[in-house]
């Protein structure tokens, strides 16, 4: 049952503070009915620690103020973390909150942020774990992993970040609300399935003689490896032929390549940007360099590195769209 509710604020009578305040009003009705001094007194306390409730709850809320969310890697249709920074001005306050997200175009699961020392943000070095220096207008920075699931690729608006509260005794809960003007990006779904090549293929490289260096990793065959590198325990677990990579392996890249002037708006044209994102993802997973050359009606670019990759991924669009 909401007591007060703006755009900011809003305060809620919990079904336990409901059925408290019902048994506090009986015991002040027999209280009054009766004349008992003990009964009054009960009722004094019972009002008292509702009283105190609503104060301590109001404390847990203020001086929590969200700066930013910095994104992280956000994949389309997969659950991802958004980081959520805050500026708290009581660092040691226990607050006991539940942070809420509203977007567009996705789902947020919502959070819990403890408050106090289990919040601070560790710095270490010289002697353990410190918090940072206050931020610019006063209190410490504290950061909390919000779980989301975006629908689709591309821009992804944040509307509205809540901070919710029922500490210490659940009797009502108070929801206070900040704006959050913010976009995130939001990359293809890394499409699985067996790997091909992409325009230029694979940078050509030499290849180590086995038994030259230490063992370092594993990795997929390819034609041309050593019968004598299989790794056999990962083969049998995957059920598909790995070799060992050694630390003197030289580099092996991937070179993507995306015609925007071949493709129009549709299924075919998100299922190929979603290839090429797994391509990527299997990249970096075999710690392979990976480039992407995006063609045009301007021109084209060239874009080095998982990130800018992706990221090209996610703004594409065909050019018979522009």
């Amino acid at each position: 049952m909401n007591v007060w509710k703006d755009s900011r604020l809003r305060l809620a009578i919990t079904r336990l503070g409901a059925e408290y305040l019902v048994a506090q009003l009986l015991m002040g009705g027999c209280a009054v009915y009766t004349g008992n001094n003990l009964l009054y007194l009960v009722f004094s306390a019972m009002l008292g620690l509702f009283l105190v409730s609503g104060w301590v709850s109001r404390l847990a809320i203020q001086g929590l103020e969200p700066l930013e969310l910095e994104e992280g890697n956000l994949f389309a249709r997969m659950q991802g973390g958004i980081q959520v920074r805050f500026r708290d001005r009581a660092p040691m306050r226990v607050r006991c909150l539940e942070v809420r997200l509203e977007m567009e175009g996705g789902r947020a699961e919502p959070g819990f942020y403890p408050g106090g020392s289990a919040s601070r943000v560790p710095r270490f070095g010289g002697g353990g774990s410190r918090v940072k220096p206050p931020l610019g207008s006063g209190g410490s920075p504290a950061r909390m992993v919000l779980q989301v699931y975006p629908e689709r690729r591309g821009p992804l608006r944040v509307v509205r970040l809540e901070l919710r509260t029922a500490y210490p005794f659940g009797f009502m809960e108070k929801a206070w609300s900040f704006p959050m003007e913010q976009t995130l990006l939001v990359l293809p779904h890394p499409r699985t399935g067996p790997g091909r090549e992409d325009g230029e293929g694979d940078r050509p490289g030499g290849r180590s003689r086995p038994g030259t260096a230490s063992p370092d990793g594993a990795r997929p065959f390819r034609e041309r490896d050593a019968l004598g590198r299989v790794y056999w325990k990962r083969t049998a677990q995957r059920g598909e032929p790995w070799v060992r990579t050694f630390e003197d392996d030289p580099a092996w890249g991937v070179r993507l390549r995306l015609d925007l002037r071949a493709w129009t708006a549709g299924p075919a044209f998100e299922q190929e940007l979603e290839r090429m994102s797994g391509a990527v993802l299997r990249a970096r997973l075999q710690r392979r360099e990976v480039s992407l050359r995006v063609e045009g009606p301007g021109g084209a670019e060239r874009h080095e590195g998982f990130r800018p990759c992706w990221r090209a991924l996610a703004l594409a669009v065909p050019a018979t769209q522009r």
